[in-house]
């Protein structure tokens, strides 16, 4: 059976990546003041092309998430810049226009499936009523590609489980069926939000196979959010790294690998588990912990965390909030430090550490 939907005539003729975000603020009002959860955020994604962007819990990459796919529907939310997909622009568009690309063009696997999936309905019923929203097709046929797709994501005897409900998986098996049903219409971009959480590492590699093969077959464009670094060191081509809201870094795998310039993503690498050391070693924790998102320090925020903020002459890491700039190559870094220096940082001092 084939997945593929019909092209518009509008979306044969768009060029240039098929997600481009520029901008992007996503403030929420409350009685405490203004949380700042996303604070003039840019990327872009190609199509066959994956996009990991990392940071710890409170940097605003679920937020990102559920604003390209228009979920944010609360009064106290205001959204501004520019999401367009396949050249579509969504920030402003009306809700229907939204509604009709979930799904048809872009489609979420959401970090907890047991609670994204409906537990009065049957994992079937719900990728079948999925399918038939974009397809005029029968139900015979919805329920045929539902059991199609739950093969093609390896749940074992399809033709029986997807007559089971969600709380008759196992974590992992519903975790296929939510990438089940987020393929279900061949979306062209797929956002997968901390997709291998609470699963035990043998399952997060399966997962992660999974989500690699679909999109070498379906040629999607990828958005993987993570706090977990070897995620992203295994699917993602580019990587943003997000602090309060805002890009630390951003550059290619190889880049943020290889020569991260950021002293965040340097703290980052410092706090990840390596199987390559001997167990009694301990890891490196970044000090402090993250901002506020109602009260963001006036300059960098990670100045406060920041072991070499000292090193900037001046006040500069007080007073002045660092852009997004070209470190070369296209890596993008926001900090003060110049970019000879942050090499040499890099190859004296952090590299030596973790290695």
């Amino acid at each position: 059976m084939s997945l593929m939907t019909p092209t518009s005539p509008e979306a044969s003729r768009h060029t240039g990546p098929y997600l481009q975000v520029e901008d992007l603020r996503v403030h929420f009002e409350t009685d405490d003041g203004t949380v700042k959860s996303v604070d003039g955020l840019s990327f872009a994604v190609e199509k066959g092309k994956t996009l990991g962007i990392v940071g710890e819990s409170g940097s605003g990459k679920s937020v990102t998430s559920m604003a390209v796919m228009g979920l944010h529907t609360s009064k106290n939310a205001r959204i501004s810049g520019s999401i367009k997909v396949d050249g579509q622009e969504l920030v402003g568009a009306p809700i229907d226009v939204v509604r009709r690309l979930r799904g048809q063009k872009m489609a979420m696997i959401f970090q907890d499936p047991l609670s994204a999936m409906h537990p009065y309905y049957t994992v079937g019923n719900q990728i079948v009523e999925a399918y038939r929203i974009h397809n005029d097709v029968s139900k015979k046929a919805a329920r045929a590609h539902a059991i199609d797709m739950l093969d093609r994501v390896g749940i074992p005897s399809p033709r029986d489980r997807v007559d089971a409900y969600p709380h008759q998986f196992s974590g992992g098996m519903r975790q296929r069926a939510m990438i089940a049903m987020a393929l279900s219409c061949d979306p062209s971009l797929l956002i997968a939000d901390e997709p291998t959480t609470a699963l035990d590492v043998t399952v997060q590699a399966q997962i992660l196979d999974l989500i690699r093969d679909l999109q070498r077959e379906f040629h999607s464009a990828v958005v993987i959010i993570t706090h977990d670094l070897g995620v992203v060191a295994e699917l993602a081509d580019d990587i943003v790294v997000m602090y309060a809201g805002r890009k630390a870094e951003h550059g290619s795998a190889e880049q943020l690998f290889g020569e991260p310039q950021h002293p965040y993503a340097w703290g980052l690498l410092g706090s990840m588990p390596r199987f390559d050391r001997p167990p009694t070693e301990r890891l490196l924790p970044i000090k402090g912990t993250p901002p506020s998102l109602i009260n963001v320090p006036e300059g960098c925020a990670f100045n406060p965390r920041c072991e070499f903020s000292s090193r900037v002459p001046g006040e500069r890491c007080v007073t002045d909030r660092p852009e997004a700039l070209d470190a070369g190559g296209g890596h993008r870094v926001a900090c003060h430090l110049p970019t000879a220096q942050r090499r040499q940082i890099w190859a004296d001092e952090i590299a030596p550490r973790l290695a």
